[in-house]
């Protein structure tokens, strides 16, 4: 495992600066990879842990303003002037939203499903689109310093 991670830093460590960065910021896009996926990635590939946890957050949170203002737009035009009966899923799924809120839905949410997702369902649930930013900023930011800082330690005792 050793080499491997020595092989994956030594080629990272060879790239143009601005290029190891712009990987972690691109794959924390990507849903299921997340800042805590990005971040990980960075820190194995050799890219400082102070920097490879910021951008990989940074990235997330770009995919994070893009999925809400999307979403919130189309539910906009969507529901506009209309009245609908609640379906019994629909009613289930206020249940849990109400008992946990955009902050539990956010910080519990990536233990299921990607940011994106829970950002883009609490959007179209109704939740507004500042609140369900903000949380999914912090909760992402929680969880990639979380691993973040393990892989670091896990790296640091490997390479040791």
């Amino acid at each position: 495992m050793t080499d491997i991670v020595t092989a994956l830093q030594d080629f990272t460590l060879g790239l143009p600066p601005l290029l190891r960065w712009v990987g972690v910021l691109l794959a924390a896009m990507i849903p299921y990879v997340e800042a805590e996926g990005a971040a990980i990635l960075g820190i194995v590939a050799g890219i400082d842990t102070f920097v490879a946890i910021p951008v990989a957050i940074v990235g997330n949170a770009i995919a994070l303003a893009v999925v809400v203002w999307v979403i919130g737009a189309a539910r906009s035009g969507v529901t506009r002037g209309r009245t609908t009966e609640a379906s019994p899923k629909r009613q289930r799924m206020q249940r849990v939203f109400d008992r946990y809120g955009v902050p539990g839905v956010s910080l519990l949410g990536p233990l299921l499903l990607p940011s994106h997702v829970t950002a883009a369902a609490m959007v179209g649930f109704g939740a507004p689109r500042r609140r369900v930013f903000v949380w999914g900023v912090v909760a992402v930011a929680l969880w990639a310093v979380l691993f973040g800082v393990l892989v670091h330690l896990g790296v640091e005792a490997a390479v040791s």
